[in-house]
Order: C-alpha cells, then structure tokens, then sequence
C-alpha cells in the first residue's frame, strides 16, 4: 500500500504561533513514526505568512525551503525554484488563532480543493467567535453567562456599560472575542479598571467581549473528536492556576509550573456526564467535525457555564486534548490516525455532490 502524503501546517499570522509550532511538533513525531503509513511533510507559515517546507518540524531556520501552496492537477505544493513538489493526500493544520483557526485557513483549504483534518469554514469561523459560539451554545441548551460586546469602530456608551458591570458585579473579564489562548484577556476587579481592560483588548481584536465573572471559578474542559455520525467525548478535566488569578496565557505558557492538570477532574459524575453531553450538542450545532476543546467554568456551588470552544486545540503531549483521552484509555496515536481518515471521508462526501442542477 502506497503511504498518504500527509502536509502537517504550523506557525501562521497569529498571536499563538509559537504555541502552534510546539503543538505541530508532536503531532508531527507520532505520524512519522507510522513509517508504513505516512509520508510526512512539515511546513512552516512563518508570521509574515511565507510558507517553507522543512527538514523536521520547529522554528524557522535558514535551510527551509520556500514553498507555495498551488491548484495543480498534479501537486498541492511546490518550491518556489521548482526542485519539489507534491500532491498531498491530507493536510494536518495544527495552527491557533487568527488566520488560523478562523476559518480562513479552511476556506483556502476549500479552494485547494485538497482534504484537511478539523473543522469547515462555518464550524471554525463560529468556534473563534466567543460572542456567536455563546449564542449557539445557548440554543443548544447549554448554559452561558451574560455578557456585552463593543468594538473598536463603534462608539459605545461608557456609563451605561459600567451600570451593566455594575448590575452583574464584580469582577468581570474582559477578553478579544475571536482570540484563543488567553491573549488580551484581563480581569476587572475595580470599575476603573473597565476601560483600560477594554483598550487592552481591543490592541489585538476589533471586538472585546465583556463577561460576568465567575471569581475563582474552577475550568473544566472536554475534548471530543469525530463527526455527527460517530462522536466520542473525553473525561472532563481540571486546570488549576498555580500562578495568577486565572488562567491567564502567563499560567498556561510562560511560568513554568504556572498550572496543574487533574484528569479525571474531581467533579460529581453526573456533573460530569451533563457536561460531556453540552460539549457533544454544541460540537453537533455548529456543524463541527474533526475535533475540538470545549471549556467551562464551575463556581463554588458547583453550577457551571460554557465558556469557550476550541476547535483547533493545543496537541503538544502536555496539551489537554491528549491528556483527556489518554484518561479514558484512548491512543493518542490512534486518534491522530482518525482524524485524518475522517479528513479524506469528508472531503470524499463533498466531491459526491452535484454541481450542476
């Protein structure tokens, strides 16, 4: 059997980059153990978004070879000075953020017309989106916490947001709507902290989202992987701050021990199963295949909140995603196999549709 010419995608024009490029390299030495089955090709998206095909997957380096993505009957890639190409059975985006996980990534991905693990077009562009993720997660029966929106071309009254802030009471965050990874976000203790928490935010999205707090809420989160057809939900897992308030992108990146990781998290097991349901019904309402990080926040009387969905998570071995199937006894390896498998079915149902009336 010939092996699968796999392109596994990382780094990008995002503020996660670094932490793309951590996860790809996981992801990129399991599937090139599978020497039987995979032909691996790691490819750099550097942060002006040059593209470059590499001898192993990490940081740039002046030997990457300069690549561009093309619409060839004959090839998905090809070097710019013509001394590579190929035609890649699959394509491993393993990128966070914008121009990442957004959508827009897909959306080229469409027009290469190539298959690629994770979520469409629709499912990524409303998973990035904390404001309409929130409301589908609401319809799906999922509970939310109340929040307000304001952005950066739109003037706002300030008075009548403090009051709102005011009503809810404090502390509230403040977070860029369509950021992953904790970048931008800030939490308000004090009215006059409100504004310049929203300033801050608004440096790295044109929209900030400004929610009720759960103060030192727990975070709990279930990962899940597959299609409509056939979903599997994980454990739920805990992290819990050791450094700061929350868990803040210092916590999750930069201070080392900054948290600590409980699977299965020490939760009810009803809690438990209610939660893993929410996550699977949100997965399935926006459209979602492949795989994805749905997180919540538990307060002190142990009543918890849809906070976010990641739909392109962390996949380095330390990252949750892995950990909270490896709790229920999953093979990481294995599961890495599926979704590109899921990948190639998904993409084959897509190519069986008409085009014509």
């Amino acid at each position: 059997m010939s092996l699968l010419k796999v392109v596994v995608l990382y780094g990008g024009k995002s503020t996660e980059h670094e932490v793309s490029v951590h996860s790809a390299q996981t992801v990129c030495r399991i599937l090139a153990d599978k020497k039987d089955k995979y032909q691996i090709y790691p490819v750099f998206i550097s942060k002006e978004g040059r593209w470059f095909l590499q001898e192993s997957c990490g940081p740039q380096t002046p030997g990457d070879k300069p690549i561009t993505p093309v619409l060839r009957a004959d090839a998905t890639f090809a070097a710019l000075d013509g001394s590579f190409c190929a035609a890649a059975d699959a394509v491993f985006p393993v990128l966070h953020g914008t121009n990442c996980e957004d959508g827009t990534m897909q959306g080229f991905l469409e027009t290469l017309n190539v298959p690629y693990v994770g979520c469409g077009v629709l499912a990524s562009a409303m998973g990035m989106d904390k404001e309409i993720s929130k409301l589908v997660a609401r319809e799906a029966g999922a509970p939310v916490l109340p929040c307000r929106v304001v952005s950066k071309f739109r003037p706002y009254d300030k008075a009548r947001l403090e009051r709102w802030v005011l009503e809810q009471g404090l502390p509230v965050f403040v977070k860029p709507v369509r950021l992953g990874s904790s970048v931008g976000v800030r939490k308000v203790k004090e009215l006059g902290e409100l504004h310049r928490a929203i300033d801050f935010a608004l440096e790295f999205d044109t929209d900030v989202m400004i929610e009720k707090g759960v103060d030192r809420a727990r975070e709990i989160f279930c990962a899940i992987y597959g299609d409509e057809n056939n979903l599997k939900s994980s454990a739920c897992g805990e992290l819990r701050t050791v450094a700061g308030e929350f868990f803040d992108y210092n916590a999750k990146y930069i201070v080392a021990g900054g948290c600590e990781t409980k699977v299965p998290a020490d939760i009810p097991a009803d809690v438990a199963a209610h939660m893993r349901q929410d996550s699977e019904n949100i997965f399935r309402a926006l459209r979602g295949s492949g795989l994805a990080r749905v997180d919540f926040l538990m307060d002190k009387d142990g009543k918890y909140y849809f906070s976010e969905i990641n739909t392109l998570p962390g996949m380095s071995e330390t990252s949750l995603f892995p950990q909270l199937f490896e709790a229920c006894g999953e093979d990481y390896g294995l599961i890495l196999e599926r979704l590109i498998d899921l990948a190639r079915e998904v993409h084959a149902r897509k190519a069986a549709l008409s085009l014509s009336r």
